[in-house]
């Protein structure tokens, strides 16, 4: 592990519990054999947010080269040029700029050579949509550093990957009245393609069965209950069929995600968020991990969000955080890996 690349954890919303989740992570580091990370992040409101929270942890201030050599002895910060303020619970417009900063160079440090995978830690979109952020969120603006760090064309894919269930959304960010019109069958198809490609490139996993959701309840019943199932989803199913790929249904969502059902399948394909991540939180909280497939590089993050009712608190837990540093870590070198997620 000395001789493996870092993890680049880029702080997310300093309002949020991001730093102090990273904080914890790295305390529990022999114990939950969390791999070596640093953390870019203002390193005055690390320090001032471990004295609120009566932490003793060391932090030393180190560049992507040194958080191997450091991780051992204190937590690795890769110091920001931004400065955030310090406001736990109360998000800040001011602090976006240095937000966006932590993304920016975990991504150009993993495309660099510097670290092995992108892990981000929560975001809050208000503020950063306050500040003149034009992207939905996370998954979208990865897609953007990637394409303009590479100059190809990228698809992302968000997937929510627990011990039990891998779930797919083919829309995200979106109004759920939006969603019918924005499916379509080659979008359908694209998702499938590229979460098929991930799963067996990165996960390991030879012809991977992909169950594809309905939109609507028990998949249309033959068009009594909307057209989308027979009219879009259908035609992509064949699509990929013909393809070589495996893919099956339209399916009701009601019955795609107990215990019997999920052994019959590798990812759940679903038609919009919730139908996606409820499945994936309910079963796995505290250890679903957020993956982006589709990218030139690995990203994870933890599947909740900035918990600012809790932040500064000393109540968030670091077990989503940890599942998507070993996830980060065993996507990046699966022969490396310390656990499997």
């Amino acid at each position: 592990m000395p001789n493996l690349l870092p993890l680049a954890v880029s702080c997310g919303d300093p309002s949020g519990i991001g730093p102090e989740i990273a904080m914890v992570a790295w305390q529990l580091r022999n114990e939950r054999q969390t791999p070596p990370f640093y953390l870019l992040a203002d390193p005055t409101l690390v320090a001032a947010r471990s004295r609120l929270l009566g932490v003793d942890i060391p932090i030393r201030e180190t560049t992507p080269q040194g958080a191997a050599r450091t991780f051992a002895d204190a937590l690795p910060v890769v110091p920001l040029a931004a400065h955030f303020t310090d406001a736990p619970g109360l998000p800040d417009t001011a602090n976006a700029e240095g937000v966006i900063e932590a993304i920016d160079r975990a991504v150009a440090d993993c495309l660099a050579g510097r670290a092995a995978a992108v892990v981000t830690c929560p975001i809050a979109k208000k503020p950063l949509y306050d500040a003149g952020f034009r992207f939905p969120g996370h998954t979208e603006y990865l897609a953007h550093l990637a394409e303009r760090h590479t100059g190809g064309a990228v698809v992302p894919v968000m997937m929510l990957a627990g011990p039990d269930l891998r779930t797919v959304p083919v829309t995200i960010h979106i109004a759920l009245a939006d969603v019918p019109k924005a499916l379509t069958a080659e979008l359908i198809a694209t998702t499938a393609r590229i979460t098929a490609h991930d799963l067996e490139a990165r996960f390991g996993i030879a012809r991977p069965r992909l169950a594809v959701a309905g939109l609507n309840p028990h998949a249309g019943e033959g068009g009594s209950m909307g057209l989308e199932d027979r009219d879009v989803v259908q035609p992509a199913i064949d699509r990929l069929q013909a393809e070589g790929i495996d893919a099956f249904g339209p399916l009701p969502a009601d019955t795609m995600f107990h215990p019997r059902a999920r052994a019959g399948y590798d990812a759940a394909i679903c038609m919009y968020h919730d139908q996606a991540l409820i499945p994936a939180k309910a079963l796995a909280f505290d250890e679903a991990v957020n993956v982006t497939l589709g990218l030139p590089f690995v990203r994870t993050s933890p599947d909740h969000g900035t918990a600012f009712d809790i932040a500064g608190k000393g109540m968030a837990r670091p077990d989503s955080l940890i599942a998507a540093l070993k996830l980060a870590r065993r996507l990046a070198d699966p022969a490396s890996a310390t656990a499997a997620a």
